[in-house]
């Protein structure tokens, strides 16, 4: 009888010499905890903190005008300069942290991006503020680039574009609850108490996040991180391919949400007051299909993003045609919003999947060409209004941009197709 209780011993070494997975966020065996939504939770957060301070800002750009004596115009270079605070930090702190250990990395982003929104707050001059702006940007594409690798490290493989999604949630959600709050704190208490607020909520995730995320292993027992490593990603034409498809895609999106406010007033005749609602709305819509992009990416992930590419070209192409009752309006804002987001967690898992040793790096140059989709789809849209279209055009003209990304994108698959077959020839 004793001879037989050594056997249950033998298992666990068994299991962790096992292969690895080739992806570097492939299972991590005993390291995963058990309960992972508490950890999801807490990176979601941050999320939502980001997404609150990156959009209500927006809102407030006549009060932060006069708070720091400026014109509204002049204001809006704030909000250029947040973003290029993503675009020019996402990719270096993603190259230069490569080392770092991504939960102690997950602090120290939202630390800067606590400070940079606390500097924001006590902001009393024009170019002080421009420059709390910046710093406040440098973190946000790091962030959701490191936190989406670790939310897919926490779960099974089956799992990762669901997890990727429930970080994703956070910045959704904050559309429709975190940017009417803030607006309405920073138009009744100051606009300060914006940045008051999301200064606070990242003192939150800072303490959710150390709670609750477990360090983590991005990869084999054996890999090294290294810039050397991030770096190779840029040297991968797949991840060049999936980083153009979103952004000329949501380029589209963006030429006809960025003016969504004068676009419903002038198709619909809504007031100011439905023009909040409708912009909840899209927040809705995000968060559906956020959610819903993450399930279907889990089961079908090339699918789900193809999917996603032709959902964002028919309501673009449709959309001066239902936003022309009260009723139409809501109906195709909703699919606005749910259309782009459906196709958000598959291109980021995407991303992941093909950067090998550059994860890091490519999930991070994700959210900064979403940035650079941003002002492309502004200009486009404002050109198209330039021209002396009326407001039902910029989504008519911008359904171009979902079609180049659906050809970007094929021609990317075909190139793959064509690289494993004559791999496996």
């Amino acid at each position: 009888m004793t001879t037989t209780t050594p056997a249950p011993a033998a298992t666990p070494p068994a299991a962790t010499t096992s292969a690895p997975a080739p992806l570097r966020f492939g299972s991590l065996g005993g390291d995963r905890p058990a309960r992972a939504g508490w950890a999801l939770f807490a990176l979601a957060v941050g999320g939502f903190a980001i997404g609150t301070t990156e959009f209500a800002s927006m809102g407030l750009l006549p009060q932060i005008a006069a708070g720091v004596g400026v014109s509204i115009p002049t204001a809006g270079s704030l909000i250029s300069a947040y973003a290029l605070g993503v675009v020019v930090g996402a990719p270096l702190i993603a190259v230069l942290a490569a080392r770092i250990p991504r939960r102690r990395l997950l602090l120290a982003l939202m630390l800067v991006f606590a400070l940079g929104n606390a500097a924001s707050a006590a902001a009393s001059s024009f170019g002080f503020l421009l420059v709390a702006r910046f710093v406040a940007g440098l973190p946000h594409g790091a962030y959701f680039g490191v936190a989406s690798l670790v939310a897919a490290a926490l779960v099974a493989p089956n799992r990762r574009a669901s997890a990727v999604a429930r970080v994703m949630l956070g910045l959704t959600v904050a559309n429709v609850v975190g940017v009417p709050l803030a607006t309405w704190a920073g138009q009744h208490l100051g606009w300060p108490a914006l940045y008051v607020a999301v200064a606070v909520l990242a003192v939150l995730c800072l303490v959710a996040v150390a709670s609750f995320v477990p360090p983590v292993r991005l990869g084999p027992a054996d890999a090294v991180a290294s810039v050397r490593g991030e770096l190779s990603a840029l040297a991968r034409p797949q991840v060049w391919f999936a980083l153009v498809t979103g952004m000329v895609s949501f380029g589209g999106m963006f030429a006809t949400y960025s003016y969504i406010s004068p676009t419903v007033m002038a198709l619909v005749g809504l007031s100011e007051g439905g023009v909040v609602w409708i912009l909840a709305m899209f927040g809705i819509g995000s968060t559906v299909g956020t959610l819903l992009g993450g399930r279907l990416a889990d089961r079908a992930l090339v699918p789900t993003l193809l999917g996603g590419l032709v959902g964002i070209g028919v309501v673009l192409a449709t959309f001066g045609l239902l936003a022309t009752t009260p009723v139409g309006a809501f109906v195709a804002v909703f699919l606005l919003g749910a259309s782009g987001s459906l196709m958000l967690p598959a291109l980021q898992t995407r991303l992941m999947d093909v950067a090998a040793g550059g994860q890091s790096l490519a999930a991070a140059l994700n959210h900064a060409t979403l940035n650079i989709a941003n002002a492309l789809g502004a200009w486009l849209g404002g050109a198209v209004l330039a021209a002396g279209y009326s407001y039902a055009w910029p989504s008519r003209v911008s359904v171009v941009l979902p079609v180049l990304g659906l050809i970007v994108f094929s021609v990317g698959l075909a190139l793959q197709r064509r690289e494993r077959a004559a791999t496996s020839g």
